[in-house]
């Protein structure tokens, strides 16, 4: 009778040949790295979160400048102009040497009301009977938005436009600055009177094209362009009858404005 028998593989082969079958399975070993070989990503990181932080504070910035910015506006507009109105209704009185008719008689005295709406960007006029005579009562209007002005002679009840002279007309803010200045006292330096000459032309038919501020004042009133006349061409004595004067003040000196009839 024959014995078969199966012999063991030694113990030192066995690992090696296992190893061998893991291999030719597919299953990958540990593969250990030098330490001078180990990746950054660490650093990447953090300089990722560097930059993160600086946008993050940017933007922190941003906004609070942002709410700086309509911080100052809500203040400006809520606080500053609405103390406006009560500081923008002004009765004034100023001094001023005629020295277009009476030059010898010393000072005169010229007072109005001024009421300035800097919002709306115009100033309405009010000039009483003057104390002196020579000066018809009026209502003016200086629209700034239109660049208008506006004469209501109160004695003849008519209305003349003309284009705004922003060379003897203050805007409403400075105009305001100027009267708050002078507030502490009852009368303006004193000042000057100068003439502006104009001739009534064509009648105004259509008061809406005028704006609303002139059309308040002048609806279901005789209305009539103005023109300025030339320096070079005085009133005559024949014509000075068929004219009349407002003098009134929206600067540091007194005008005169003379309106007479076309001839």
């Amino acid at each position: 009778m024959v014995k078969i028998g199966v012999q063991q593989p030694p113990a030192a082969l066995k690992p090696e040949k296992e190893r061998e079958k893991a291999g030719g399975d597919g299953v990958a070993g540990t593969v250990l790295l030098p330490p001078g070989a180990e990746e950054p990503a660490p650093a990447v990181q953090g300089r990722r979160s560097s930059l993160s932080g600086v946008c993050y504070l940017t933007m922190g910035l941003l906004v609070l400048l942002l709410g700086l910015v309509f911080a100052s506006m809500y203040v400006y507009r809520y606080f500053f102009i609405t103390q406006l109105p009560r500081e923008s209704v002004f009765h004034c009185g100023v001094l001023y040497e005629d020295s277009l008719y009476s030059p010898f008689k010393g000072q005169l005295e010229l007072h109005e009301d001024v009421k300035i709406y800097i919002e709306e960007n115009y100033e309405q006029i009010n000039v009483p009977v003057p104390q002196f005579g020579g000066s018809d009562p009026a209502d003016i209007i200086h629209d700034f938005q239109r660049g208008l002005t506006a004469y209501h002679d109160i004695t003849l009840d008519k209305c003349y436009v003309i284009e705004l002279n922003t060379t003897i007309v203050m805007p409403p803010r400075n105009l305001w600055e100027l009267l708050v200045n002078v507030k502490k006292g009852t009368y303006l330096p004193q000042t000057y009177i100068i003439q502006e000459e104009m001739i009534a032309t064509e009648h105004v038919s259509d008061m809406e094209q005028l704006g609303s501020f002139i059309y308040r004042l002048c609806s279901g009133k005789e209305t009539y362009r103005l023109k300025r006349r030339s320096a070079r061409r005085r009133i005559s004595r024949r014509e000075a009858g068929n004219c009349h004067r407002i003098r009134h003040f929206e600067n540091t000196f007194v005008v005169e404005t003379v309106i007479c009839k076309k001839s």
